[in-house]
């Protein structure tokens, strides 16, 4: 009966419809029923934003209810977001450390997993110890999923808010139920040789410590996956702006949810611009009007959601003052108050009018040097929703235009691809050809690693076939779940190391990448020492039984990725070949992300000489241009005084680019004119 009438809140908030605007009640914040709720969304958004402003205002509404906010991005910025301030005493705060939740997991578990390990093959001790050292499939997705279940199961919190990960590696957190059965598989595969030989000699086999271990860890996955599809306690919540991309990018998310299974309800649609006598802002507020017209169209995918409307703040929303007040412009809606678009206003005659519109304003400022001829490598980096996918491909159309570049590549690593969106054209897993002298390649590093795992597979069934013997094929399938149990980030690297083939073939002069977020891209930069090290362990642990194992040809593939990891090393070290863009935003959050990944880049010595500050207001009288102005100045004085050695390039907001001919146009306006059109020059270092 509790169930049901649990139910009713968001049955009630469905039947409600898209027509009534003057609702303004957001559902997945007061329905008091609710255990877990998840902001996610592209990068850039405002996820965290939302995320802080609810547990704040859940807070405070029930000083008698334990709330947790917590980050699984691997780039926080909750700390960010509250800006020291302090909070609520029943709301705590964390930021998910995924390497000390490993290091706990290791230490709680590492006689279970070593019995398991003994019990289930041939290997030695010192075998059985690389492995155990080595790190674990999924790490940040897995301990993240695990300690949330954790606090949902043993602290007894009311209610869990959670500022995920940008888009393609959410989808890895909520799908990883699957992934922790494969895990677990493994794990039972390891057991069931010592399951059918105490069986075979006893007669009988009793359960004990290692099962009881991996079941709980079933049903801890079992129960997540129950809860992230139960619409009356957890509920996701996609977070986007008004944008192309943006939207786009929302309905893939809104559909792969669907078939994950996970409740969604509701869409907050942040950063609205008002209707005025602003040029600018009009002409803002009429393109956002026209996206959120076709999103809601009947045949969107989105169109089944309710989307709730945030406006565009001049103070930049940071601190609790400033997050208590957020949610309340949050207004319901519908067909009915988008159908009409708001015109751009005529430039006011009188004195201190508004006479600046889009168009009029400059696209950059200080245009950044074109890479140098020597440049083989160029990966675009930063926050997401930063515009790095814009800017990268803008780059390739101005590349490609310059005569003494003839055969670009732009290839995209992150999981939630955007090319295909920004070219306006299908872009997969091979390259298409976007004009002459510039192809484009989306990589699927999930399709990558699967496509090894089915030749691994394939290839030790055979080598195995010779025997009947029960033993050695229980060994078969041990040794084949070892790439079950391979660190995370090797498909991703895989794909990485598929650029190394692309420059190796000599098809290609330029390779310009469009990389994942911030906090995935310095995990993988700084991954190649972590899966060299399990290469290093495969490689020995085959040599070391050459005896029973024949080297499979998939393995030869890896020997081969590991060849590409140290070229792709000795590349990314050399600042003639290689070079990283950074693509920010003026807002204290994306500045405090800049710093870190420039910081990651230092250490790994790669080349950084441009940052791209991209989407800055251009000014005029409105009382919203201008504190937006007021407030971006400042942040942009910072980059100035912080990053003063490198080259930066202030890119104003415009109408979003989509297709080649807007990108080379932009692409014109971000770089200089060379001074020679046979030879540009490479000034910029660090």
């Amino acid at each position: 009966m509790a169930r049901k009438m649990r139910k009713t809140t968001a049955e009630r908030s469905r039947s409600e419809g898209l027509g009534s605007p003057q609702m303004t009640r957001l559902f997945f914040l007061d329905d008091q029923d609710l255990r877990l709720l998840l902001f996610g969304g592209k990068g850039g958004v405002g996820k965290t934003t939302c995320a802080a402003a609810a547990a704040l205002r859940y807070a405070d509404s029930r000083p008698d209810a334990s709330i947790l906010l917590v980050s699984t991005d691997p780039a926080h910025s909750l700390a960010d977001s509250l800006a020291g301030d302090d909070i609520p005493s029943n709301l705590r705060v964390i930021e998910l450390d995924a390497g000390e939740y490993l290091n706990r997991f290791r230490q709680d578990h590492a006689d279970k997993l070593r019995k398991i390990a003994q019990r289930g093959t041939f290997f030695d001790d010192d075998d059985i110890d690389s492995a155990l050292n080595l790190s674990l499939p999924g790490m940040d997705e897995l301990m993240a999923f695990l300690q949330i279940m954790r606090w949902m199961d043993e602290d007894g919190y009311d209610r869990i808010i959670v500022d995920t990960a940008p888009t393609g590696h959410t989808l890895r957190l909520l799908t990883m139920p699957d992934l922790v059965r494969t895990w677990l598989g493994a794990l039972d595969t390891l057991l069931a040789k010592y399951r059918y030989m105490k069986t075979l000699l006893s007669g009988f086999y009793k359960r004990d410590e290692l099962d009881i271990f991996i079941e709980d860890m079933a049903s801890s996955a079992k129960r997540m996956k129950s809860l992230l599809g139960d619409q009356a306690r957890c509920r996701f919540v996609p977070v986007m702006i008004s944008e192309a991309l943006s939207v786009m990018e929302t309905g893939d998310l809104a559909a792969q949810l669907k078939r994950a299974g996970v409740a969604v309800t509701d869409i907050v649609v942040n950063r609205l611009y008002p209707a005025g006598h602003c040029v600018l802002c009009g002409d803002i507020r009429a393109r956002q009007l026209e996206q959120l017209r076709e999103a809601m169209r009947g045949h969107s995918r989105l169109a089944s959601y309710i989307f709730w409307g945030i406006p565009v703040y001049g103070a930049e929303i940071r601190g609790r003052k400033m997050l208590m007040t957020f949610w309340d412009g949050a207004t319901r809606l519908s067909p009915e108050t988008v159908a009409i678009p708001s015109s751009p206003a005529e430039p006011d005659d009188a004195e201190g009018g508004i006479r600046v519109g889009l168009s009029a304003a400059p696209c950059a400022d200080n245009p950044a040097p074109l890479p140098g001829a020597g440049m083989r490598l160029l990966l675009f980096a930063g926050k997401g929703g930063v515009g790095k996918t814009t800017l990268a491909s803008a780059t390739a159309a101005r590349m490609a235009k310059e005569r003494h570049r003839r055969n670009i590549l732009i290839v995209s690593a992150d999981p939630a691809h955007s090319l295909s969106d920004c070219f306006d054209m299908k872009i997969g897993r091979t390259p298409a050809v976007i004009c002459e002298g510039l192809s484009a390649l989306e990589i699927d590093a999930q399709a990558e690693f699967d496509s090894l795992k089915k030749q691994y597979a394939k290839e030790l069934k055979h080598l195995f076939s010779f025997s009947k013997n029960l033993e050695i094929q229980f060994d078969e399938e041990s040794i084949e779940r070892l790439l079950d149990l391979s660190p995370p980030g090797l498909d991703e690297v895989m794909a990485l190391t598929r650029l190394m083939e692309q420059l190796g073939n000599d098809r290609h002069d330029l390779i310009i990448l469009d990389t994942a977020p911030t906090g995935h891209l310095i995990r993988l930069i700084e991954l190649p020492q972590i899966i060299e090290d399990w290469l290093k362990f495969i490689f020995s642990l085959f040599l070391k039984y050459r005896h029973v194992l024949k080297l499979p040809s998939s393995i030869k593939r890896l020997i081969d990725i590991s060849k590409n990891l140290k070229a792709l090393r000795a590349m990314l070290a050399n600042p003639a070949r290689s070079a990283l863009y950074i693509a920010a935003i003026p807002t204290e959050m994306a500045l405090a992300e800049t710093q870190d990944l420039y910081e990651a880049c230092n250490r790994m010595t790669i080349s950084a000489p441009v940052i791209f500050l991209n989407m800055l207001t251009f000014g005029g009288n409105c009382p919203l241009c201008q504190a937006l102005v007021e407030r971006e100045s400042l942040v942009r004085n910072k980059f100035d005084q912080i990053f003063d050695r490198t080259h930066r390039t202030a890119v104003y907001r415009h109408k979003e680019p989509r297709g080649l001919q807007s990108l080379t146009v932009l692409g014109m306006e971000l770089y200089q004119q060379p001074e020679n059109p046979l030879l540009t020059i490479n000034k910029g270092k660090i």
